[in-house]
C-alpha cells in the first residue's frame, strides 16, 4: 500500500502528518509513505530528517479576497494540480491523506482527478480554506478540535509524535532540568513562541526575569532561531537559560511546571496531550483560531489566557509567578491540562487510513 500524505508550510500541519507516517510504519512495516510538500515551507528540513520521502509541487496560495494575484490563479493552481497527479502516479498511491498547507489544494484536486479516496485532518477549530474545500471533496474528515466548523467531521485529536505523548513529566523532570543545565528542586517556567519565536513573549518575559529568579524561579527561555534579544539576564542562580531552538520538547516539556506560549493547535494539542499547564498569548493575526484554542483549555482551568496586546512584565509578575510559587494549584492545573489532551489520535487515524484504502 501507499499512501500520500500533503501538510506543508508550518509544523502545524508537517508534525501531525509525520506523527501519522510513524503509526502507519508501526501498524504496517512495509507500507510505502510519500509526503508532499512545497519548497516554501519547514517541510524542506522536518521531513527528510525523520526519514521519509518528500516530493515538491508548486505553491499556490489562496488569495482571501479579490486582487491582481487572483486573475493568476487559475493557471498557476492547474499547474501545481498536474504536478500533484504526477505525483500520486509516479509513487502508485492508494489513498490521499490532507492537513492543510499550500501544498494541500492540489493534492486534494489531484486525488479527486485520479478517484483516490482523499481523508482530511484539520487541527484548528476554523479549518483554512484548503480544508474546506477537501472536505467538499470527502466523507473521511477528522478534526483535532471538538468544535471545529466541518460538517461531517469526527473528533479525533491531532497526531502527536510518540516521544510527546509517552512522556512522563514527573518521572523525567529531574533528568530534563540537568539535560538544559536547571536545578532540579526548583519551579520552572518555560518560555517559547513556536517554531520561530514570538517577539511580544519574549520581551515581556525577559523584562520579567529579575523578579522571576528574586522569587526562586528558573527560566527555560527558547527564543526562536532568527530572533535575538538586546541584553541578557546575567548570570546567577536561578538560572535563566536562553536558548535560540530547543529540538527535544519533550524533555522542555519534562523540565517545565508552566508554561507561557503561543496557542497554535500543535503547541496546544502537545501541552494538554503531557498535562503541563501554560500561559496562553494567542497570535493576534490570523482568523482567530489560537484564541479559540487557548479559551477552551483555559475554560478547563487547564491554562491562563492573555491577549498579546494585554502581556506586559507586569502581567507575568502578577500573573504567572503566584502559580509557579503554589506547587497545589500547579498540580490541579496539569491535571485539568491533562484531561483536555488526546494522546492516541496518531494510532486512531492510522487504522482509519488503512480501513479506508482497503
Amino acid at each position: 500500500m501507499r499512501v500520500v500524505l500533503a501538510g506543508g508550510g508550518t509544523a502545524g500541519h508537517i508534525e501531525p502528518a509525520l506523527a501519522l507516517a510513524d503509526a502507519l510504519r508501526a501498524l504496517d512495516p512495509g507500507i510505502g509513505i510519500t509526503c508532499m510538500g512545497t519548497e516554501r515551507g519547514l517541510e524542506t528540513r522536518l521531513v527528510p530528517a525523520r526519514g521519509y520521502e518528500l516530493e515538491l509541487v508548486p505553491a499556490v496560495p489562496l488569495p482571501r479576497a479579490i486582487t491582481p494575484q487572483l486573475l493568476t490563479m487559475p493557471g498557476r493552481l492547474a499547474g501545481a494540480v498536474n504536478a500533484a497527479a504526477a505525483v500520486l502516479d509516479r509513487v502508485g498511491a492508494d489513498i490521499l491523506v490532507g492537513f492543510g498547507g499550500y501544498v494541500a489544494t492540489p493534492a486534494y484536486l489531484a486525488a479527486k482527478r485520479r478517484g483516490l479516496p482523499i481523508i482530511v485532518h484539520e487541527a484548528n477549530p476554523r479549518p483554512g480554506l484548503a480544508n474546506r474545500l477537501g472536505a467538499k471533496l470527502t466523507e473521511h474528515v477528522f478534526t483535532g478540535h471538538p468544535e471545529c466548523a466541518l460538517a461531517k467531521a469526527e473528533y479525533i485529536g491531532t497526531p502527536l509524535r510518540r516521544e510527546i505523548v509517552a512522556l512522563d513529566r514527573f518521572s523525567m523532570g529531574d533528568r530534563a532540568r540537568s539535560w538544559f543545565g536547571l536545578q532540579t528542586h526548583r519551579p520552572t517556567l518555560l518560555v517559547f513562541g513556536g517554531s520561530q519565536g514570538a517577539r511580544s513573549i519574549n520581551q515581556a518575559a525577559l523584562g520579567a526575569a529579575h523578579s522571576l529568579r528574586s522569587a526562586g524561579v528558573q527560566v527555560l527561555h527558547v527564543i526562536g532561531p532568527k530572533n535575538v534579544v538586546e541584553q541578557e539576564p546575567p548570570p546567577g542562580d536561578p538560572q535563566y537559560v536562553l536558548l535560540p531552538y530547543v529540538d527535544r520538547m519533550d524533555l522542555a516539556y519534562a523540565a517545565a511546571d508552566l508554561a507561557l506560549c503561543r496557542s497554535g493547535a500543535l503547541t496546544c494539542a502537545e501541552l494538554t496531550a503531557v498535562g503541563l499547564p501554560a500561559a496562553y498569548v494567542p497570535l493576534p493575526h490570523g482568523n482567530g483560531e489560537q484564541r479559540l484554542n487557548a479559551e477552551r483549555i483555559a475554560s478547563g482551568a487547564g491554562g491562563l489566557l492573555v491577549d498579546d496586546a494585554d502581556l506586559s512584565s507586569d502581567w507575568i509578575i502578577q500573573n504567572v509567578l503566584p502559580i509557579l510559587r503554589d506547587p497545589e494549584r500547579v498540580a490541579a492545573m496539569s491535571e485539568a491540562a491533562a484531561k483536555l489532551g488526546r494522546k492516541d489520535a496518531d494510532k486512531t487515524l492510522a487504522r482509519k487510513v488503512l480501513e479506508i484504502a482497503r
